[in-house]
C-alpha cells in the first residue's frame, strides 16, 4: 500500500518477474530468480503466476470462454482441455456457465474483472498479482471483487498480492506492507476485514 508514485507497481513488476532488480537478490520458492534468463522467467510466470490489472485487458468482441482460454491457446493446449479449465476458472470466481458465450463488452465492469481474474487462474498459478483491481469499479462491484479474492485465498489456497493506495482495500489483507518513495516503511500482520464467511457461496 502507498500513494501514487511510491513504487508499488515497480515492486509488483519485480515480484511478478516482469522486471529484474538492479541490485540485491529475489528468492521465489527458495530459489534465487534474480539472474535467470528471459526464457526461464517466462516459464516461471507461465506456471506459478497470474496477473490482474485495473483495466481488465479483455478482447472486447471475443467470448468470455475464449478470453479466459487465451493463455492456454498460446501454450497449444487442446481445445477440449482448455475449455474445461476455462469453465473451472469461471466457476472459481462465481460466474456460471451461462456467461461463457457472452462477449466481454456485454458484461458489467465487475463481471469483466471477474473474467480477468478467471483468465489469471486458468493456468492454476500459486500467486495472483493484482494491480489496483477495483480502481475502475463502483463500490458495489469493487466489493464483489474483494469477495472473490477472499474466496480464492480461503477456499483455493491462492496467495493474493494486491497493490492499492486505499486503506479500506488494504484492510482486507492479512498482511499490509506500506511503501513510500521506493522504500518499505512498515510491514505488519493484520486481522483482515472479512466480507464473507469461509465456504459461503456466492449469491
Amino acid at each position: 500500500m502507498g500513494p501514487s508514485g511510491s513504487g508499488k507497481s515497480t515492486l509488483m513488476n519485480i515480484l511478478g518477474l516482469l522486471d529484474t532488480p538492479t541490485s540485491g537478490k529475489y528468492f521465489m520458492d527458495n530459489k534465487d530468480v534474480s539472474d535467470l534468463s528471459d526464457d526461464q522467467l517466462a516459464d516461471i510466470r507461465r506456471n506459478k503466476i497470474g496477473f490482474v490489472f485495473q483495466t481488465f485487458n479483455l478482447l472486447p468482441r471475443t467470448s468470455v470462454l475464449r478470453n479466459i482460454s487465451l493463455p492456454l491457446i498460446y501454450l497449444g493446449v487442446p481445445k477440449e482441455e482448455r475449455e474445461k479449465k476455462a469453465k473451472e476458472a469461471l466457476k472459481m470466481v462465481g460466474l456460471g456457465e451461462e456467461y461463457i458465450y457472452h462477449k466481454s463488452n456485454q458484461l458489467s465492469g465487475g463481471q469483466m474483472q471477474r473474467v480477468a481474474i478467471a483468465r489469471a487462474l486458468v493456468n492454476n498459478p500459486k500467486i495472483i498479482f493484482a494491480d489496483e483491481p477495483t480502481g475502475n469499479l463502483d463500490s458495489k462491484s469493487g466489493q464483489i471483487i474483494l469477495e472473490t479474492f477472499q474466496k480464492l485465498n480461503d477456499d483455493y489456497n491462492r496467495t493474493i498480492i494486491l497493490i492499492t493506495h486505499e486503506k479500506f482495500i488494504a484492510e482486507h489483507a492479512d498482511r499490509i506492507i506500506y511503501i513510500l518513495d521506493g522504500n518499505i516503511t512498515e510491514d505488519i500482520n493484520h486481522e483482515r476485514r472479512r466480507l464473507i464467511s469461509k465456504k459461503e457461496n456466492y449469491k
